[in-house]
C-alpha cells in the first residue's frame, strides 16, 4: 500500500560507495549494489533520514513523495535474513533473474554494535579503597523506560528531561553524576522500539508539561543516531520551542561530541 511520506532519495552521481550510509540505516533498507548506495525497498525505509549525517558527499536527502508505507515487520524479516542468509532460500530462476540485475558489494565497514570489544581495566587501581566510596543515586522517579511513563507523569512537569539510549549508563561511569542529577529520564532503544509511538508521546510530553530543557545522550553507534532525530520531530510536532542538546559517548564512557540546537 502506497502513502505520501518521506522517504530517502540517493542521488547515485554524488555518492562515492563509501558505505557509510549502510552502516548507519538500522533498518537495512540502503546496500551498496554495483558500487553505489540504493534503497533495497521503500517499506524498510523510516524516513527518519539517520543515514543522512553520515554521508560525507551529500549524496542522501528525505523526500515527500508515494510510497510504500513503513513496515516493521517485513524489516526484521529483511534483518533476520541477512544476520542469517540461509533462513530465506530463493529458488534458481529468482538468483539468476538477481545476479543479471546487479551484484551486492558487502559494505566496507559494518555497524560498531557488532563488533565485540574486550576492554581492559586496571584493577588494582579500581579496588583501591580510596575509589570504594559510596555514591547516592540521583534518580528521581520510577519507571525510566520511555514506553512506560505516561506524559502526564507529574516528574514531568516543568522538567529539565534526560532522554538517553539504554546503553548509555552501562558505557558512561559517571552518569548519575554528569547527566542524571537534576533531571527527569526517560530510557529507551531507537534501535528496536516503537518509532512513531515515541515521536507521539515526546509531541504530547513537550506540548503539555512545561519541559524546560532536553538532553538527548546517545552511543557512538549509528542505530543510536535515530534518538535525536526521534525527539527532534516530537518537539516539532508539538510546536513548542524547547533548547536540546545531543551529546554522543563512546563505547568506552568518552564524550565525543556535544551539539546543541
Amino acid at each position: 500500500m502506497k502513502t505520501k511520506r518521506n522517504i530517502i532519495e540517493i542521488d547515485k552521481a554524488l555518492c562515492n560507495g563509501c558505505g557509510q550510509c549502510v552502516s548507519a540505516c538500522a533498518e537495512g533498507a540502503i546496500e551498496l549494489i554495483n558500487g553505489k548506495a540504493t534503497l533495497v525497498s521503500e517499506n524498510y525505509c523510516d524516513g527518519l533520514a539517520a543515514c543522512i549525517g553520515e554521508c560525507p558527499e551529500g549524496a542522501l536527502k528525505i523526500v515527500e513523495r508515494e510510497a510504500e508505507t513503513f513496515d516493521t515487520e517485513a524489516v526484521e524479516r529483511h534483518l533476520k535474513s541477512k544476520e542469517h542468509p540461509h533462513a530465506l532460500i530463493p529458488d534458481a530462476e529468482t538468483v539468476n533473474t538477481q545476479n543479471s540485475a546487479h551484484s551486492v558489494e558487502a559494505p566496507p565497514c559494518g555497524c560498531p554494535s557488532k563488533n565485540m570489544q574486550i576492554f581492559s581495566s586496571p584493577c588494582e587501581a579500581a579496588n583501591h579503597p580510596s575509589s570504594l566510596t559510596d555514591t547516592a543515586s540521583s534518580l528521581i522517579h520510577w519507571p525510566v523506560q520511555i514506553k512506560l511513563i505516561p506524559p502526564t507523569a507529574p516528574f514531568l512537569k516543568n522538567a529539565d528531561i534526560l532522554v538517553a539510549a539504554d546503553c548509555t549508563p552501562v558505557a558512561y561511569p559517571a552518569f548519575h553524576k554528569d547527566f542524571l542529577k537534576g533531571r527527569a529520564v526517560l530510557i529507551g532503544c531507537p534501535k528496536f522500539d516503537d518509532t512513531e509511538e515515541y515521536i507521539n508521546k515526546f509531541a504530547e510530553i513537550f506540548k503539555n508539561a512545561g519541559i524546560r530543557s532536553v538532553t538527548v545522550l546517545i552511543m557512538e553507534v549509528p542505530c543510536c543516531s535515530k534518538l535525536p532525530v526521534i525527539v527532534r520531530q516530537g518537539l516539532v510536532l508539538s510546536g513548542e520551542k524547547i533548547t536540546m542538546e545531543t551529546v554522543v559517548v563512546s563505547a568506552k564512557g568518552k564524550i565525543l561530541k556535544k551539539e546543541k540546537m
